[in-house]
């Protein structure tokens, strides 16, 4: 059923990593959860690529440059691989790259910092392709709080922020509610004139008092505007057992960090961490924990409210055994089919809910004298 289904994950972080490392995801990597031949296995069509704007690179007012060069990587792995990759603006391009049988690879960008790096910036960067924007990341920044951040510095959105989530409805691109707080949450909610996502959360349902999951009220809200929870696959987001591991681990390393004077990204960080891991080892979700919270979901607001937003890449070690990487999407599949749900409901799971919700956005722009870009004419 994976080969005979439109696929769609909105959230891998390939960009950073093939930044970081120099991998060539266009062939097999040893590396990572994704490449094409594992996107290939699995059965994905429609793989967002994350451009990721650490909040340091933000405040640090370098966000605009760095963006530029992570859609750079993106335009490179479809130059060099033009009979597996295509690049992806709008919903017909998708239509058209799956029928050619090439796995779309369409841009969200993680942290929307950079659309306020100048008055031509949301332009710009619906120009290069980007078409969704989760609004801020593990800190505050121009537009909105974060769910990671205590200080309530807007107490949700800014003026700007509310601004912005017009200015995304009028172009065309999906506001993402992952990673804000939940005071902008609602405002988003308020404000949209479009549809909007949660590109990657989980339920906090089943992680009580974790902020950056999405809580019941929240999931009923954005479905009953319309839109699409896409369930993240890390363990900490999924299981209260991982997110327990995940805090402690924190706490314990920042103690050490700050006893021993060192900085998180130094080699005698890294070495406690492996330390930690190896007296401490991770409690790993499962693939059963992930249908959980796509069928809690299901069951509050209805199949055509769900999907997947993996965060391959993204959340580091920390996957379900049975959701290593890109090849696994069958597993999902399968435990769905165990769960009753039929091939038409998984569909919508595995991409056409997603593709129903930027069609919508897409519409809103037209309604608002926009015009909707394709990569493909």
């Amino acid at each position: 059923m994976a080969h005979d289904s439109v696929i769609v994950d909105t959230h891998i972080d390939v960009p950073i990593r093939v930044m970081m490392t120099g991998e060539d995801v266009t062939q097999a990597t040893s590396g990572g959860a994704f490449d094409y031949p594992r996107a290939r296995a699995g059965g994905l069509d429609v793989a967002f690529m994350s451009i990721f704007i650490p909040a340091s690179v933000d405040e640090a007012g370098g966000g605009r440059a760095f963006a530029d060069k992570l859609i750079d990587q993106v335009d490179d792995m479809v130059q060099r691989a033009p009979t597996e990759f295509a690049l992806a603006t709008c919903v017909a391009d998708v239509r058209r790259n799956v029928a050619a049988g090439l796995i779309s690879l369409p841009m969200g960008m993680e942290n929307g910092g950079p659309f306020g790096a100048g008055a031509d910036a949301p332009a710009h960067f619906y120009e290069r392709g980007i078409r969704y924007v989760t609004l801020a990341h593990a800190r505050p920044n121009a537009f909105s709080d974060s769910s990671y951040d205590k200080s309530a510095r807007w107490h949700g959105l800014s003026p700007e922020g509310r601004a912005l989530v017009l200015r995304l409805n009028d172009l065309g691109v999906m506001v993402d509610v992952s990673h804000i707080s939940d005071a902008a949450f609602w405002q988003v909610i308020a404000v949209s004139a479009a549809p909007v996502i949660a590109s990657h959360s989980a339920a906090r349902y089943f992680v009580p008092g974790f902020e950056r999951d999405i809580s019941d009220d929240m999931i009923r809200a954005l479905a009953a505007h319309n839109g699409v929870v896409q369930v993240n696959f890390g363990s900490s987001f999924v299981t209260a057992a991982a997110r327990a591991w995940a805090d402690a681990f924190d706490a314990a390393a920042k103690q050490y960090q700050d006893e021993q004077h060192i900085a998180p990204d130094s080699d005698a960080a890294k070495t406690f961490a492996k330390s930690y891991r190896d007296d401490h080892p991770f409690p790993y979700a499962s693939v059963d924990d992930v249908v959980d919270h796509i069928d809690h979901v299901a069951k509050l607001v209805g199949v055509e409210h769900v999907g997947l937003g993996s965060d391959f890449d993204g959340v580091g070690d920390t996957l379900p055994n049975e959701l290593k990487d890109a090849s696994m999407y069958p597993n999902v599949i399968a435990g769905l089919l165990d769960r009753g749900y039929s091939d038409a409901q998984i569909k919508l799971v595995l991409g056409e809910n997603l593709l129903r919700v930027w069609s919508a956005v897409e519409q809103v722009a037209r309604a608002h004298g926009g015009r909707v870009q394709c990569a493909n004419h």
